[in-house]
């Protein structure tokens, strides 16, 4: 539920700026975005566009909200050269972008610009809130508490300080130190072993951002690979740090997976040296590592998998160029992305023994200060033969 309040609250304070920007008197704006319902399709067919046939449509549609609502616009749409045109069908809601003085409707043109998906994405997440909290209870519940903190902090504060041209290494440790902490707590309670798993996550972070800091130097990355980032540049020239915005993404994206190494790994040492008192510091850490290290195994594979899901239009170009493989390497858009899985699995191999050599000297200290009553034998240490 708080997870939906918070973007209820962005798309409520979305939709404010929308309908301010359409019902602004200002008569110089040049150009509007429009949300409007398909209310009638009055022709479709195939037309050749820059020498290939493609989709047209003429599309009657109904403006949705604002001083223009229930407005009937015509608009021609697939007279551009464009590489997939979407098919729009009754019913269907579209953002269309409307070019122009406002007070010359004959001089006016409308394009459509895109499907209008927050209804949709609106309900992804309800079905995953709703799964969620079936699945895991209350449990569930403080998770999605938590996922909405971190959404909080972001849009809160990460973002409008990297907005003002902040340094953007100090916000996101700045950040992370407000997500970590109490996220951890209000999920996972407060208790010994939440407090190790934020130990572990800080030092798991920390080695991350100076790992991350050394191979963007010895790469020579720039962090203008991507062309959000140049579009960023050109629109405030100077206003931002780049490489920095690079770093950040790197420790930011280590942040989100840090959280169930740490948090498992404390908890398998506390079950353990539950089930046996009389295992000591280093045979409570080697029996957690045995199984940190298939959890270490399925974790990078994971990230991995998730970064080549991301960059198969990447990977193909790879596997098709016939350019020199060490050439396409040393491309900055393809080194940014084996940087950014490298560092993140390094960061989370070391967070594992990390996190479960300081759980296992910290529980066995408790253990030894506050040993557990119980009318049953202890259950006897492994013997190797």
């Amino acid at each position: 539920m708080a997870l939906l309040v918070a973007l209820l609250v962005v798309a409520v304070t979305g939709a404010a700026g929308t309908a301010k920007a359409q019902s602004a008197p200002d008569q110089d704006v040049q150009e509007q975005i429009l949300e409007a319902t398909v209310v009638f399709i009055a022709e479709e067919r195939e037309i050749e566009v820059g020498g290939r046939l493609q989709l047209y449509q003429k599309l009657e549609l109904s403006i949705v909200g604002g001083p223009r609502a229930g407005e009937v616009i015509v608009v021609e749409h697939g007279t551009m050269p464009l590489a997939n045109v979407q098919r729009y069908r009754l019913g269907d809601r579209v953002f269309v972008r409307a070019t122009g003085a406002q007070d010359a409707d004959a001089g006016r043109a409308y394009y459509v610009d895109s499907p209008s998906r927050w209804v949709a994405l609106a309900g992804v997440v309800a079905a995953l809130a709703l799964i969620v909290m079936v699945v895991s209870g209350w449990r569930g519940l403080a998770s999605l508490s938590g996922l909405a903190l971190s959404f909080v902090v972001l849009f809160v504060y990460i973002l409008p300080s990297l907005g003002a041209g902040k340094d953007p290494l100090r916000v996101t440790l700045v950040g992370a130190a407000m997500i970590v902490p109490i996220s951890f707590y209000l999920v996972h309670g407060v208790s010994l072993k939440t407090t190790v798993a934020v130990l572990g996550s800080a030092l798991g972070l920390l080695l991350t951002l100076g790992l991350a800091w050394v191979s963007i130097r010895l790469t020579r990355l720039t962090g203008f690979s991507s062309e959000d980032a140049m579009l960023l540049q050109a629109l405030a020239p100077g206003a931002y740090d780049i490489g920095g915005l690079l770093l950040a993404g790197i420790v930011v994206g280590a942040l989100g997976v840090l959280d169930d190494v740490t948090v498992s790994q404390a908890a398998i040492v506390q079950q353990l040296a539950e089930a046996n008192t009389t295992l000591g510091l280093g045979e409570l850490y080697r029996r957690a590592m045995r199984i940190g290290q298939d959890h270490i195994a399925s974790v990078v594979n994971t990230l991995a998998l998730v970064y080549a899901s991301a960059a198969l239009p990447l990977l193909l170009l790879l596997r098709t160029s016939d350019l020199p493989l060490r050439y396409l390497l040393s491309q900055e858009f393809i080194a940014e992305e084996i940087v950014r899985v490298a560092v993140a699995s390094i960061g989370l191999m070391a967070a594992v023994p990390l996190t479960t050599l300081l759980a296992a000297a910290l529980i066995t200290w408790r253990m030894r200060l506050f040993p557990p009553v119980s009318d049953s034998e202890p259950i006897q240490p492994e013997r190797h033969i």
